[in-house]
């Protein structure tokens, strides 16, 4: 059911590379919503996918851009304007990317130069995003900026890799740039934290399936799917959520607040095959 949360505002969405993608959904919630909005990403991404069918469903242009080169972004919002007829109400960052992950490089022997490609692609590039933006003041006030982050921001899970390290860093830019765009322009910035999700990107992540399961049996409420995450993300672009900003918002069914499920402790239970032996009750 839509409600026009979104009637009238315009904006552009980063990273819906197919159906998959939390961006996609996002796009056609957004839609559906109300909203007009333009796509983009990197042409290769844009070669690879399916982008062009999500933009001939929303009635949209593809803008191609790199998000890491200020030059593309300036063309992007400048074009998005042009085609959306006025300045932007919301901005998603949905993009992420390891070199290290990639190539099964382990995080105790990561390569530099891929460790700096993931930092500009999965974080830096939020920046660039925000500062464009600003600098071209093309974010109506009491606009909305987002883009999606991990648990492992704040913990540690095994073979996220320096893709933890990029999140830690994303949800920092938010805070710091989220304190100037709104005292000086009343626009919103804030990360989503999702669960693992089944994306193309994300399953790149050594043991995701084992991952998946695991916050599956922690969640009280179960993962959030990539429509929870893209519902989460209309109310942020809409008007309900005008004075919330510099904030990390976990959907995550509970998992960011639980520390041991009753599922996941008899999974663990039947993994050590514990016997009746009252020496083990507490192992």
């Amino acid at each position: 059911m839509a409600y026009n949360l979104l009637k009238g505002k315009r904006g552009i969405i980063f990273g819906a590379l197919d159906s998959n993608s939390i961006a996609w959904k996002v796009a056609e919630k957004a839609y559906e919503e109300g909203a007009t909005f333009t796509l983009t990403n990197v042409p290769v991404a844009l070669r690879m996918g399916e982008t062009p069918k999500l933009a001939e469903k929303c009635n949209t242009e593809v803008i191609p851009a790199d998000a890491t080169n200020v030059e593309d972004l300036e063309k992007l919002i400048v074009r998005s304007m042009e085609v959306l007829g006025g300045k932007l109400d919301f901005i998603l960052h949905s993009i992420g990317m390891s070199p290290n992950i990639r190539k099964g490089k382990h995080y105790s022997d990561l390569d530099y130069g891929f460790l700096d490609k993931t930092l500009d692609v999965s974080a830096l590039s939020f920046h660039k995003v925000m500062q464009t933006a600003k600098k071209l003041d093309a974010i109506n006030e009491w606009g909305s900026v987002l883009a999606l982050s991990y648990v492992a921001a704040q913990r540690t899970f095994y073979g996220y890799n320096d893709m933890a390290d990029a999140k830690s860093l994303l949800e920092s830019i938010a805070r710091s740039f989220g304190y100037i765009y709104g005292r000086e322009k009343n626009v919103r910035v804030n990360t989503i934290s999702q669960s693992p999700t089944p994306t193309t990107a994300g399953s790149g992540v050594k043991g995701f399936d084992r991952l998946l399961d695991f916050s599956e049996r922690m969640s009280p409420l179960g993962n959030a799917t990539a429509d929870d995450c893209a519902e989460y993300c209309i109310v942020m672009f809409s008007d309900l959520t005008r004075k919330v900003t510099m904030q990390n918002l976990f959907n995550d069914g509970g998992f960011s607040a639980m520390g041991m499920s009753l599922q996941a402790m008899e999974q663990y239970n039947k993994g050590f095959q514990l016997s009746d032996d009252p020496k083990h009750k507490y192992d």
